[in-house]
């Protein structure tokens, strides 16, 4: 393939010029090809009656008077002369460009792109042409390193559309599918990405070129989930349909229609003779732990153990408990595995899951050492998976033969970031919420409101409930003017004379977090002051109040996690987020706050605010680094490209037939027919 040339083949690429074009990653023709635009200027000429005084405009007009020039210093100079524009009589300035002067003869035509003062009827221009040859509308700015020029590049660039346009190659794209999207040749396409003739056609070129990047890494995630199937062979789970309506029967509620699908998804999986590789995401209070319990009883009912592995004690506490309740009247034997689980107890729960006399383990990363051996483990849950590591993951996976595995998540995943991060993984998504659940009612006050709030609080724990108080920080800092959870804590415990105050954070350690988090379960401790180690895994049902601190330094993902505390319960809950929402951004994301209480709606606007790199609050692992293509504003084309991916993939003619010939060379040539699954 010509693209996989070195750059070197290109005229006017010499060594120096290679040096500098290796520093961007150019190394190939290909690679010079596709090194895109970072954005486009736009010289539309315009009217000036249309424009606003300080915007950067282009304008094409005649010289009308002999320009003045006056110098500062040897180096430093200021050009002006009078230019009709239209029914326009203005004045253009530009600087240290003296040597135009004598250029400029009255009548001369000028293109000028510049900022605006609409009052003084003057433009300061930044870029001139005299008697400009060409209309240009639309023009390339690329990022350049060393001795390379934006100018000097977009002629390399030229001359390499033209030395493959000499020598042509097979579109990646089958003819058929151009036809279907109205979408251009690549060629054609890539020639307007870089020398555009106008904005429609740069639109086009951009379609096309944006849908076969998501195409190419859709059909790597399709072919590993193909392979996944076919060299992961899994063990088909033979459970008792029968058994199964029982147990989901005796659940002490019904379940969701939502839940049901998510059920049916699940069991199907564990039924077939592939490996289950599935990701279930649900909002907080969704019920994705009744979903799991269901899953974990059909590996068992078939033979297998089921293991649970949750990011902190506190969570695996509450799942063993919850579970515990569920198998009970099944003869379903469960053992808690995690830190706190020390010498003659622990040493006897190791032999006992070795023995299989152990059906459901469920604990923290403890379960992932060497020393916890399994019978038979069939499925393994990792809950809240994106808080463990690859490698955490994988470990808990290898301890059985051929594991279903099923990750859980309450932090929802918008639906593009889903598609490209674990496109290769099924989704399982539980969108409904369980009937007679109140809805949170959520309120946002500055800190001057700080009185009413702690009023408002005591009416709550008055009435025998419980609240908590959210900080970001646990001791004073000098560097951040946020609210800490030593001080507010001393606060409150002043304020609250007549209630126990608590204090929780990260630096306590398992045994003191758990004796406090046992004691505002209890009811002994009425406000808990803490960090945001209460994000996940607290489930007190008589907490109604939620108030956070400082909220706009949290993302909108974690606020909402935080206001899942509460609401558990049947009486009403608030969430009151205290802030001065001194920037736009801070704002913006209390209104969404106290507008919705979907975490769905939620996550979609928190990519928008803060973009898929730090959806999670650090760069997420898996998610590519796209060349032009956009995760938030090309979702439709991702989805397109996804579903035309997994089509081709399972088709005969994708894999023989001669128009797709293009699209097999580059994953051949990118390394993606033979690349492992990436996790």
């Amino acid at each position: 393939m010509l693209e996989t040339l070195p750059v070197s083949v290109i005229k006017g690429v010499g060594p120096e010029t290679v040096r500098d074009l290796e520093s961007l990653n150019i190394i190939t023709v290909g690679d010079l090809l596709e090194h895109f635009p970072y954005r486009y200027d736009n010289y539309q000429p315009k009217d000036l009656a249309q424009a606003a005084h300080g915007e950067k405009i282009t304008i094409i007009g005649k010289v009308h008077s002999e320009p003045s020039l006056r110098f500062y210093s040897k180096k430093k100079s200021r050009l002006s002369f009078r230019v009709f524009s239209g029914n326009y009589l203005i004045t253009a300035v530009v600087f240290n460009r003296g040597f135009l002067k004598k250029r400029l003869s009255e009548g001369t035509q000028v293109l000028l792109v510049g900022k605006w003062d609409a009052y003084n009827a003057t433009l300061t221009a930044s870029e001139i042409q005299l008697n400009p040859s060409e209309k240009r509308t639309v023009e390339p700015v690329y990022s350049v390193r060393g001795d390379l020029t934006v100018k000097g590049l977009r002629k390399i660039i030229r001359n390499a559309l033209d030395y493959v346009s000499e020598n042509p190659t097979n579109d990646l794209l089958p003819e058929a599918l151009r036809k279907k999207y109205k979408i251009p040749e690549r060629l054609q396409a890539l020639r307007q990405l870089h020398f555009p003739t106008d904005r429609q056609s740069l639109k086009h070129a951009r379609r096309r070129m944006v849908y076969e990047e998501l195409l190419l890494f859709q059909l790597k995630l399709q072919i590993l989930k193909t392979r996944h199937r076919q060299l992961g062979s899994g063990v088909a789970k033979n459970f008792d349909p029968k058994i199964m309506e029982r147990f989901i029967n005796a659940l002490p509620f019904s379940l969701t229609k939502a839940q049901e699908r998510v059920v049916d998804e699940i069991l199907t999986d564990l039924k077939s003779p592939f490996r289950m590789n599935r990701l279930l995401q649900g909002d907080v209070g969704s019920g994705k732990t009744v979903v799991c319990a269901i899953g974990l009883f059909a590996a068992v009912q078939a033979g297998f153990q089921g293991a649970l592995m949750a990011p902190t004690e506190i969570l695996a506490e509450q799942h063993a408990e919850q579970l515990s309740k569920l198998f009970q009247p099944f003869d379903v034997k469960v053992a808690l595995l995690t830190g706190a689980v020390k010498g003659k107890e622990r040493r006897k729960r190791l032999q006992d899951l070795e023995n299989g006399d152990i059906d459901v383990v469920i604990g923290t990363h403890a379960l992932i050492q060497e020393v916890v051996r399994f019978s038979n483990l069939g499925l393994v849950v990792t809950d809240e998976q994106h808080r463990f590591g690859v490698e955490q993951r994988r470990a808990l996976r290898s301890k059985g033969e051929q594991t279903d595995v099923l990750f859980m998540t309450a932090t929802p995943i918008p639906r593009t970031l889903a598609i490209a991060a674990f496109g290769d993984m099924d989704v399982s998504t539980i969108d409904e919420m369980p009937s007679g659940r109140k809805k949170i009612k959520t309120a946002w006050v500055k800190h001057d409101r700080l009185e009413a709030v702690l009023t408002f609080i005591r009416k709550e724990l008055k009435a025998g409930r419980q609240a908590y108080v959210i900080c970001p920080l646990i001791e004073e800092s000098e560097q951040l003017d946020v609210q800490n959870a030593i001080d507010v804590h001393n606060y409150l415990t002043q304020f609250f004379k007549e209630f126990h105050v608590g204090l929780l954070h990260g630096r306590m350690s398992g045994e003191e977090k758990e004796a406090v988090m046992t004691a505002f379960k209890s009811g002994d401790i009425h406000v808990l002051v803490s960090t945001t180690v209460v994000e996940v895994g607290v489930n007190v049902p008589n907490a109604t109040v939620m108030v956070i601190y400082d909220a706009e330094r949290f993302g909108l993902a974690q606020l909402h996690q935080l206001r899942g505390r509460v609401g558990r319960g049947d009486a009403q809950s608030y969430c009151i987020l205290i802030a001065d929402g001194k920037s736009e951004t801070a704002r913006e994301r209390m209104r969404i706050m106290t507008e919705t209480t979907d975490g769905f709606k939620l996550s979609e606007y928190d990519l928008k605010l803060r973009g898929p790199g730090d959806f999670f609050g650090y760069k997420q692992s898996g998610l590519p680094d796209f060349k032009i293509a956009d995760l938030i504003h090309d979702y439709r084309a991702l989805e397109v490209a996804r579903r035309d991916a997994g089509e081709m993939v399972s088709s005969k003619a994708f894999w023989e037939a001669p128009e797709y010939e293009g699209l097999r060379e580059r994953l051949e040539r990118d390394g993606l027919l033979e690349s492992e699954r990436f996790d």
